[in-house]
């Protein structure tokens, strides 16, 4: 395998050079050698803005290397438009398009300065999110491509989403770090989109936003569904949710194996969230640890262990199915349990609990008697609906099955949650060797089933 370094195309080490055009000469370079290894020396901080991969070259980070994200807008090409980022705007550091077998990897770290340029990214700090303006770099987008490898890299201060995958096979990530603010929006971890064949494995991960999410994003629509996916063996720290399924959901989604896994300080832990058409279905999630804390209600999350929905993003618009749902072997601690709510339109069909074990208590200053239900309505922030919390909570299911499980509730404020199991419109539901007594026993029951 050839190896050239970029400073043999004039790379410069000072911090401030948009070294994108040496860069991309040296990729070019690699390329029409038939592939190879472009390596970034150890020692420097190279900026750059974006580049381009080709087929066969793999970007190598010596220990000890740097590259670093520009803070200038105009160092950045836009692949697509802006309205398929939500409206924000950005262009991606690193970014490659119908390429083949393609690799980031190495000892080395990307930054994005989105901590260091706060004039930059941000009109303003925020007391608990930083408020964006209306251009915000991102780490790593691939398009269309195939045989992807992204291995043992730092990545740290993503501005917003640090890696988009989008119509991708064959793609294997890791033992990647990822170290982003907790109070930047929109910088998701890993962000699979209608992706096909990825391998999640080892990675720590620390995002203000979702730290792995599995969507179907309606401006790459024709890339298809997203399924036969794992992610093993990860730990993460999210403002939001950990690891979730949605809320993006125009095709398809199945075949997601979630195991082995840590979360703690978490808005929401293991998350499917349906919102559109598509169908999810023959979900896994199985021998995971969850910690979860309520935060500010600008955040979605109400502190869930698991969270399976499925209602209306835009009141006059279908959703989909959301089916065959099993978590086995979860043990979690936080201010809510299991929420699991589909819709009259949209019953959520064939979930089992086996072996979800909970202790639930009230640990921060924020409220927890409210259902979050958000994005409804055609509305970010639509959907918050009041409501007493239990520690299994189920409206609208077709076919619950819950054993081995148990809930357990402490701390002095019990008065934020009623029944160890709520259950409305469930049918049929099968219980069996569940432990659990009402938070209040002089009060209320420890099952309502209604």
């Amino acid at each position: 395998m050839s190896t050239i370094s970029i400073l043999d195309y004039n790379a410069k080490n000072d911090g401030s050079t948009n070294n994108a055009p040496f860069i991309q000469a040296a990729i070019d370079a690699c390329h029409e050698r038939g592939g190879g290894r472009l390596v970034i020396p150890a020692g420097g901080v190279f900026v750059s803005g974006t580049i381009e991969l080709k087929d066969g070259v793999e970007l190598y980070l010596e220990n000890g290397s740097m590259l670093q994200a520009s803070h200038r807008e105009a160092d950045y090409k836009l692949m697509s438009t802006a309205g398929e980022y939500g409206g924000n705007e950005g262009g991606f550091l690193i970014q490659a398009k119908n390429a083949r077998n393609i690799s980031i990897a190495g000892n080395g770290t990307i930054d994005g300065q989105a901590e260091a340029f706060i004039d930059g990214w941000w009109t303003d700090d925020g007391e608990y999110i930083k408020k964006p303006k209306r251009f915000r770099s991102r780490i790593i987008g691939l398009f269309s491509c195939r045989q992807i490898r992204i291995s043992n890299l730092t990545i740290q201060n993503s501005a917003q989403w640090t890696c988009h995958l989008m119509g991708c096979e064959d793609v294997v990530v890791h033992a990647i770090t990822i170290l982003n603010g907790l109070d930047v929006p929109n910088c998701d971890g890993i962000d699979p989109d209608h992706c096909r064949n990825v391998r999640i494995s080892d990675c720590h991960i620390e995002a203000g936003d979702d730290g792995i999410a599995i969507k179907t994003t309606r401006d790459f629509r024709e890339y298809g569904p997203s399924e036969n996916i794992t992610i093993t063996g990860c730990t993460i720290v999210s403002t939001s949710a950990a690891i979730k399924i949605g809320s993006e959901t125009e095709n398809d989604i199945r075949d997601v194996v979630v195991t082995g896994c840590i979360i703690r300080r978490s808005h929401r832990g293991l998350a499917i969230q349906l919102r559109d058409r598509g169908v999810v279905e023959n979900i896994l999630f199985t021998d995971c640890v969850v910690e979860t804390r309520q935060f500010h209600p600008k955040y979605w999350g109400n502190g869930e262990a698991i969270y399976i929905t499925a209602v209306r993003r835009h009141d006059d618009k279908e959703v989909g199915i959301t089916r065959n749902i099993v978590c086995r072997n979860i043990l979690f601690r936080g201010e809510n349990g299991v929420f699991i709510c589909g819709s009259e339109d949209a019953r959520i069909g064939n979930v089992i609990l086996d072996g979800v074990n909970g202790t639930i208590s009230k640990t921060s200053r924020f409220p927890v008697d409210y259902h979050d239900l958000r994005p409804r309505h055609s509305q970010e922030h639509g959907g918050l609906v009041r409501g007493a919390l239990s520690g299994i909570t189920a409206y609208h299911v077709d076919g619950l099955v819950i054993r081995r499980s148990s809930i357990c509730f402490e701390g002095e404020e019990r008065h934020h949650w009623h029944h160890a199991l709520s259950a409305k419109s469930v049918e049929p539901i099968d219980i069996e060797d569940f432990d659990g007594s009402a938070a209040d026993p002089g009060k209320h029951d420890a099952i309502c089933l209604g």
